[in-house]
């Protein structure tokens, strides 16, 4: 026992000095390096030069839109919206699975023990009769997995791209869901503007109604005039039903957007009143560093390489250091027994041989996955250019159709006072009225649409570039008060 025991020092200071010189190997599979994927220099409809590299998607979302009861909602959404708490977790499930993984290349200590008691009974020829004995035992054990082949380092930076993924969905779903809760508020605007000109339109065929009823009683005008005004008045009540259910069910969908239940959603600025802010677009190249859906995609191929590297460390052999340390107690009768102890210490490895093509299969589907995810990537950034070519075109179009709309309007107006005079001096009869009024309040409907895809166009146009990519996750609320 003594000479035993003298061993076992010697012998762990062996393992442990081949440990440096072991895990000291090299990491086979291939290194990450991002592929060239060509991308335009310029943006169509809104050429940018480097001296005007600055972009509105550098702003942070409080300071794109004034409007307090704005800022007011998207806090509230940042702050309780339940995608937004999915997408939290999963940061935190990934960070666990980076620490798992991590975890493979440090020593693993683990115990195992056990008393137990036993009762033989023998042939009476062999005069031996009942024998009764007790045990007790007890050990310590301890591996350590030798990443010799990097096998576990390239676990871990497939752990830490898909943590690094997961913090950009995150970051994504921010984005979205400030663009979806900043929609939605002008959604809102405009059919409270839908609300103003349909109430504005049923007061005014009421008034003609009461005109042309007056002048059919004085005998002055047929009754089709005093019914035709009437529809209108009905038809205008019955649409400003309909919006008041729209303004409702917009002001539901908001709640929820920012996680509370179905409530009446206060207003800021009203839709004619809303500023339309600068939208420089700066570089494509800084769309490409902002956007967190490209950032995430490159993510997804760091970690596919890495799985790559994984793949091919399965086919060398795994090299470690494990040791056996315990005690047993015996008891039986008369009094004999005692106490032993035993240790064992070796550096054991293992290796594939012959595995029917699994490990060639999981590497030829590694490298795989890493075409799909390079070709994803490809993906992204072009979804990334369409939506911001989308929005810049909406911009820019949007503008022309206003200001046509607002020409428009204003000739109609011009064409509704005149007819009204021509109808009281009798010099024009009452379809010119009417004709005038009808073609008045829809195009001030169009102007209201137009109005509110203006604003959701600069909306687009922020979260195509990935508008608040400079922000920290604690500056993501923005500041109180603001």
């Amino acid at each position: 026992m003594t000479r035993a025991r003298s061993k076992f020092p010697t012998a762990a200071r062996l393992l442990a000095g081949l440990a440096p010189l072991l895990a000291t190997g090299c990491v086979v599979g291939p290194d990450y390096k991002k592929p060239e994927i060509a991308h335009p220099d310029q943006f169509r409809l809104a050429p940018v030069t480097a001296e005007e590299a600055a972009s509105f998607a550098d702003l942070p979302w409080w300071n794109v839109f004034q409007d307090p009861a704005l800022a007011d909602l998207v806090r509230a959404g940042l702050a309780n919206n339940p995608d937004l708490a999915i997408a939290t977790s999963r940061i935190e499930q990934a960070r666990a699975v980076v620490g798992v993984a991590r975890s493979e290349g440090k020593p693993q200590v683990g115990y195992e023990g056990g008393a137990g008691f036993e009762r033989t009974v023998t042939p009476e020829e062999d005069d031996i009769g009942e024998v009764s004995f007790g045990s007790v035992a007890g050990a310590l054990n301890a591996s350590w997995e030798l990443d010799v082949w990097g096998r576990i380092k390239r676990l871990t930076e497939a752990a830490r791209a898909r943590l690094l993924a997961e913090e950009e969905v995150r970051r994504a779903v921010m984005l979205t869901l400030v663009s979806d809760i900043a929609a939605g508020y002008f959604r809102l605007l405009k059919l409270d503007r839908d609300l103003a000109i349909s109430s504005e339109s049923e007061d005014i065929f009421r008034r003609m109604h009461e005109l042309f009823a007056l002048r059919h009683e004085a005998g002055r005008d047929s009754r089709l005039p005093a019914e035709r005004a009437r529809a209108l008045w009905d038809s205008s009540r019955a649409k400003s039903a309909d919006v008041k259910r729209e303004i409702a069910q917009q002001e539901h969908a908001l709640a929820i957007l920012t996680g509370g239940y179905p409530q009446a959603i206060p207003r800021g600025l009203p839709l004619i009143a809303q500023p339309l802010p600068e939208t420089p677009v700066g570089l494509t190249t800084d769309l490409i560093r902002r956007r967190p859906d490209i950032r995430r995609a490159e993510q997804v191929m760091v970690g596919a390489n890495a799985e790559i590297g994984v793949a091919v460390a399965n086919f060398y052999p795994r090299i470690g250091l494990s040791t056996l340390l315990g005690l047993i107690g015996i008891e039986a009768d008369g009094g004999q027994g005692g106490v032993f102890s035993f240790w064992r210490a070796g550096a054991p490895i293992a290796g594939p041989i012959f595995t029917g093509g699994r490990l060639e299969s999981i590497y030829e589907e590694r490298k795989a996955f890493w075409d799909e995810a390079v070709a994803s990537y490809r993906k992204t950034v072009l979804t990334a250019f369409r939506e911001t070519s989308d929005a810049l075109a909406a911009q820019e179009h949007l503008a022309a159709r206003r200001q046509a709309l607002e020409g428009q309007i204003l000739a109609l107006r011009r064409s509704v006072e005149l007819a009204t005079e021509r109808y009281r001096g009798g010099r024009a009869s009452y379809f010119e009225v009417l004709e005038a009024q009808q073609q008045l309040y829809p195009a001030e409907a169009e102007l209201a649409q137009t109005r509110e895809a203006q604003l959701v166009a600069v909306v687009n146009l922020y979260k195509a570039l990935g508008g608040g990519w400079k922000l920290t996750d604690e500056q993501w609320p923005g500041p109180s008060g603001q």
